[in-house]
């Protein structure tokens, strides 16, 4: 079986107008194709999204609507891309929307995008299995490697910073069916990522939000951990404490 250290790997990133691979569109792509040692190919490019992009998105990215005027359009930057990434598995940061809006992109020209048979894996995931960050968004996890900083957030400076990220998240496999095996479990997270209980500790929630959480679309790493705490409260007689503060008494 071949060591992960001799596996090609693709990394990419996307910019976008927004967060809807139905509706909203690329503007920056960037893919680099490596090992764990070293860079094979790398291909950037602005991209024409033919609509404007939202002022909330160049806070994020800071590309202009006059930066991307005359830009290749998606489907010109699409053949490279697909080229690429081939068959090889992709890595990226909360991978599975990048993937989607190259997707969403091949099914606009009429044809099957078999990219999505390509595995998947995300260093978000990795990142919440290794648990040692105190966050894992790739500006933390890059402080918290020591990574050298890459400038603004574009898209081969997420790739270059991401790949730095995966090796340092990968040295405990050995083998690509491992590290793929390992990410089909849902990872039991330590603290809430988002909302108005940001990095709390599950066990320091009220029930009721937790209840609310466990039936919103959120991945499934935070839904299994959200309702593995529902489940430890419950086998507790949790539930009934949290709704009688006297019961105790």
């Amino acid at each position: 079986m071949r060591p992960l250290e001799k596996q090609v790997f693709v990394c990419l990133d996307c910019e976008t107008t927004g967060l809807d691979p139905k509706n909203d569109k690329v503007i920056e792509i960037a893919i680099t194709k490596f090992t764990l040692h070293e860079v094979l190919e790398t291909f950037e490019s602005l991209v024409d999204p033919k609509i404007a992009i939202p002022e909330e998105s160049k806070k994020i990215h800071h590309i202009s609507d006059d930066m991307v005027k005359g830009a290749p359009l998606f489907e010109e930057v699409l053949p490279k891309v697909l080229e690429m990434a081939g068959r090889e598995p992709i890595v990226g940061h909360g991978i599975k929307f990048d993937v989607e809006m190259i997707a969403a992109g091949v099914e606009a020209t009429g044809k099957t995008p078999v990219i999505r048979n390509n595995k998947q894996i995300d260093t978000l995931r990795l990142a919440r299995l290794y648990g040692e960050s105190p966050t894992n968004s790739l500006e933390m996890l890059r402080k918290h490697f020591n990574i050298p900083e890459e400038g603004a957030h574009r898209a081969m400076n997420d790739v270059i910073v991401n790949i730095e990220v995966f090796r340092r998240l990968s040295t405990k496999f050995k083998t690509l069916p491992q590290l793929l095996k390992t990410l089909e479990k849902p990872v039991l997270m330590k603290a809430m990522p988002l909302g108005k209980h940001k990095g709390r500790a599950f066990k320091d929630i009220p029930l009721d939000y937790l209840k609310w959480a466990s039936y919103k679309d959120f991945d499934e790493d935070l839904l299994f951990s959200i309702r593995t705490e529902l489940k430890r409260r419950k086998q507790g007689n949790l539930f009934s404490q949290a709704s009688n503060p006297f019961g105790s008494l």
